[in-house]
């Protein structure tokens, strides 16, 4: 049964592994789902809706993470594999709709289509895998699953324990993930035991992170659109593609090129580093995610001096330098001085713009957005320059 199944239902390791359409496919739930997020923030800025938007946001991409992990496993041609990303392609669009009500009427939808899809995968793939090693792995996970799957219907049922059962329940299964999944009478899951393809994997972070920057180009396309396309309003769109264009380079050069080579080189504790890349994509989608919302306020009010508004304008863009920053430090082992400086400036840009409308907020942040890629170039430019002085080159 197990070498049946190799070739039946298991990726071909000595073969490139590339994103397959029916992935690509189903990151346009992800899209669904980052514009119905976007709509609560716009709805109201406070600290509290603030926090249930961070909440539904790594609930779903938590779903989008752990099928980007098994895909990487199974080949997606195999039928049981097209059910089962379109299973949790379907499940991810639900959870999407449920999004502007998901602390309200409809909680319960939010919460059940999340642990069908993770209780679904297993319910497809533990039978298949009878005999195979990753049957053990595979269950391990499901058993932690079926566990925080309390949490999450408990908190659907119970409104006042709703955040605190969610949010508990969301860090049980990122900490858990750190650890291997250990469950008592199967043990833990080993870094080889989760080894991955590198290429693939970063790659399809790479896609995310691009269908992130979309949803930015996106809605702030649309706000253009039915603001009037007035000075004011057009000059807030230019610079929401300014910045969706300096968020896109800060994140390709230099460590989105070189992670898939890095998990690849580092053999089987590849995994722990494709998994801390999956956190720190957390932080920087929500960085875009957040920026996404500034630039949509900018262009339907540019003339806006709501403190709640500016706020979010510098702290989208701080939020996804900070995972930047820690992203190329976990790939090439050392601190990139310009971003890291850039963070502080960012913030400090963000007080100086404090009694500028939003278009002059986001004119600041822009400017100071490209200061950071100069200088990122030119310190860039300076080390390739002293090593292949010290190479002969």
């Amino acid at each position: 049964m197990s070498d049946g199944l190799t070739w039946q239902l298991l990726r071909q390791r000595e073969r490139p592994i590339r994103a397959s359409f029916l992935e690509l496919f189903f990151d346009l739930a992800f899209i669904f789902a980052l514009t119905r997020l976007s709509q609560i923030l716009l709805a109201d800025l406070s600290g509290v809706e603030a926090f249930r938007t961070l909440l539904l946001f790594a609930a779903i991409w938590w779903v989008w993470f752990v099928t980007a992990w098994s895909a990487d496993w199974f080949d997606p041609r195999a039928p049981l594999i097209v059910v089962l990303l379109l299973w949790v392609m379907f499940g991810d669009l639900l959870m999407a709709a449920a999004v502007p009500t998901a602390f309200t009427e409809h909680a319960l939808l939010f919460a059940g289509a999340y642990v069908a899809i993770h209780l679904g995968r297993a319910a497809l793939l533990i039978p298949a895998l009878r005999g195979h090693p990753l049957q053990v792995r595979t269950a391990r996970v499901a058993i932690w699953f079926a566990v925080s799957g309390v949490l999450w219907l408990v908190g659907a049922a119970v409104a006042p324990a709703r955040e605190a059962l969610w949010a508990t329940a969301l860090v049980l299964e990122y900490a858990l993930a750190r650890l291997g999944w250990p469950t008592p009478g199967l043990g833990r899951s080993s870094w080889p035991d989760l080894r991955v393809s590198g290429e693939h994997l970063s790659e399809r972070y790479e896609q995310i992170f691009i269908i992130a920057l979309g949803e930015l180009i996106l809605m702030s396309g649309v706000a253009y659109s039915q603001g009037g396309l007035d000075r004011d309003r057009t000059v807030a769109f230019v610079l929401a593609f300014l910045t969706a264009v300096a968020l896109g380079r800060l994140y390709l050069v230099p460590a989105g090129a070189r992670l898939g080579r890095a998990i690849d080189e580092a053999g089987p504790p590849g995994s722990k580093l494709a998994l801390l890349a999956g956190y720190l994509h957390l932080i920087m989608i929500a960085g875009v995610l957040a920026t996404s919302i500034a630039m949509e306020l900018a262009i339907a009010e540019p003339r806006s001096h709501d403190p709640a508004r500016l706020f979010v304008s510098a702290a989208g863009p701080v939020l996804f330098l900070v995972g930047r920053v820690l992203l190329t430090a976990v790939v090439h082992h050392r601190l990139p001085w310009p971003r890291l400086i850039g963070v502080p400036v960012l913030v400090a840009g963000g007080f100086a713009s404090a009694g500028l409308p939003l278009l002059g907020a986001s004119s600041v942040t822009v400017g100071l957005l490209a200061l950071i890629i100069v200088a990122d170039a030119f310190v860039d430019r300076h080390t390739r320059g002293a090593v292949e002085l010290g190479t002969g080159g």
